[in-house]
């Protein structure tokens, strides 16, 4: 299909996102959405009133620990085990919708908060508090943040200059999309977000090389969109805020009993994004998709000048601009010196520079009205802090890592080295099938902290591991929104991307193996001796 019929290849116009072709449901996605209700409908009734289950009918106050123990004195084993019965019920019959759509995942997360309220898992007031949680306080904050760089289009302006700057060749290019890739990642927290702003700069120069999709696809225009694909993702991974399924992974580790500031995941996190990146870039611009000389070079005449020509439109930069990086600046600032400089929470200080940006009187930048904030991700993520906090309510996870693990004859001498494998892989491997970074972080993180309590492991020597390979959803088109997203350019197949995405993926897994034997373990997170 035809990116556009625009005969002007270089005018970036033609490639914004309401110019790209919807991609159609594929048999086997409209099939899921037709039999997703039946089957979560099917899955609550069996779980909550029909099926024995034996594990959860054995549960005694040894095995729980935190809000589920004091429940379980409150309400005595027969009531807690109806409870347990419930929780179980609603997770799997989510889950189910969630992977299926049948319904939009806002009105899943809908589904959820009144489900756990009706059976009795978790209070009305902990469920509703949910929207209020610090964590979604700091989403939509970052969300205010973001739209102030949009709308300024600052974020717009420093990837133009940075291309025509530094994109002097072919191999330039590829190198200056690493580092605007990584520096939007730290200031905006919507990874479909950055597709948008990058898409049509990206798209631009593939055809000034040649590549304009369908039958005239080549190594570059494969490369140009898959690494930005790529770098999207994997740049969120290198900040804390870099996406809401982190912060959800935060507040899941926080609810255990430990704490993760700013600073402790970008020391972990970062030099592992930007090692992953640039394996990333060599792997498929040197041994996968290498440029054949003739696409090492513009096809398109003065090409690059229509892209310093668009830098030009814009003008000098305006004062909205400057107040723009200020703030932007000054909230980085905060959020790497916590602990050094102040105490000022991360979610305090996007509260400061949200407040600061919204001021009138031309002192701020954008007006409320001028915000994006995807509220429907709001509910979304409120809805998995709810199933979040029933599964902490009942240790329904903990619960079930054990009789699994009990089941499957894994004892308490099990080596550490074989759970962190077990567990990396699990959340690496899992992206393949599950198109929400969310929803996966409320499954296995939940499931890493129960098997570090299991076998007496520190939380964070398995649930950080764990929580640092969310954002790799780039195998295949519908794991994520940018990934739908950038495959309608047509500039790839799904055997170019899967090819990249599953070797990456290994790769990943092979890396955090390593990075748990050092940097880990360099920095705490890890003990020594675990390996």
């Amino acid at each position: 299909m035809a990116l556009t019929t625009n005969k002007d290849l270089l005018d970036m116009n033609n490639y914004r996102i309401e110019q790209l072709p919807n991609r159609p449901k594929s048999r086997f996605e409209r099939w899921m959405a037709y039999t997703g209700a039946p089957l979560s409908i099917a899955a609550f009734v069996l779980l909550y009133c029909c099926i024995d289950i034996p594990f959860l009918n054995n549960i005694n106050e040894e095995n729980l620990t935190g809000d589920a123990l004091k429940r379980f004195k409150d309400v005595g084993i027969l009531e807690f085990c109806r409870i347990n019965y419930a929780m179980l019920a609603i997770f799997v019959a989510s889950v189910i919708l969630w992977i299926t759509e049948t319904v939009p995942n806002y009105l899943t997360s809908l589904f959820v908060i009144i489900g756990v309220v009706l059976t009795g898992v978790v209070s009305e007031k902990t469920a509703y508090a949910q929207l209020g949680h610090p964590v979604m306080w700091l989403n939509i904050l970052s969300f205010v943040l973001a739209s102030m760089l949009v709308k300024t289009q600052v974020a717009k302006r420093f990837a133009l200059w940075f291309v025509v700057n530094f994109g002097k060749n072919a191999t330039w290019i590829f190198i200056s999309f690493i580092v605007i890739n990584i520096v939007l990642s730290a200031f905006i927290s919507a990874t479909t977000a950055k597709a948008a702003i990058l898409l049509p700069i990206f798209m631009v120069i593939a055809a000034i090389y040649g590549a304009t999709g369908g039958n005239n696809r080549n190594n570059f225009g494969r490369n140009i969109v898959l690494q930005n694909l790529f770098q999207i993702n994997i740049g969120a991974s290198g900040f804390m805020t870099g996406s809401g399924a982190n912060l959800l992974a935060v507040s899941l580790i926080m609810g255990a009993g430990v704490t993760i500031s700013y600073q402790e995941w970008f020391a972990a996190a970062f030099p592992l994004c930007l090692l992953i990146i640039i394996i990333g870039w060599i792997v498929g611009t040197k041994i996968m998709f290498p440029l054949k000389k003739e696409e090492r070079e513009p096809q398109i005449s003065g090409g690059m000048l229509r892209l310093r020509e668009e830098l030009q439109k814009m003008g000098r930069m305006k004062i909205d601009e400057y107040k723009a990086v200020a703030i932007f600046v000054g909230v980085l600032f905060m959020w790497a010196t916590k602990g050094y400089l102040h105490s000022i929470s991360e979610t305090s200080v996007a509260f400061i520079g949200a407040v600061v940006a919204l001021i009138p009187y031309k002192i701020g930048i954008v007006k409320w009205n001028d915000i994006d904030i995807p509220w429907h991700l709001m509910i979304f993520s409120a809805g998995a802090y709810t199933l979040g906090t029933g599964l902490d309510a009942t240790n329904i996870a903990g619960t079930m890592v054990d009789s699994a693990f009990n089941s499957l004859g894994i004892s308490d001498n099990t080596p550490f080295w074989i759970l962190y494998l077990m567990l990396t892989g699990a959340m690496l491997f899992s992206a393949i099938l599950f198109q929400s970074k969310t929803m996966r972080a409320l499954i296995f993180i939940p499931i890493s902290i129960g098997v570090a309590q299991k076998f007496g492991y520190p939380v964070m020597s398995l649930a950080f591991p764990v929580a640092l390979l969310i954002e790799h959803v780039y195998v295949l088109p519908f794991n994520s929104k940018p990934a739908a997203l950038l495959y309608t350019t047509d500039q790839y197949s799904w055997a170019d991307t899967f090819k990249f995405g599953i070797t990456m993926m290994i790769i990943s897994w092979i890396l955090m193996f390593v990075w748990g034997e050092t940097v880990l373990q360099w920095l705490g997170h890890v003990p020594n001796g675990l390996f």
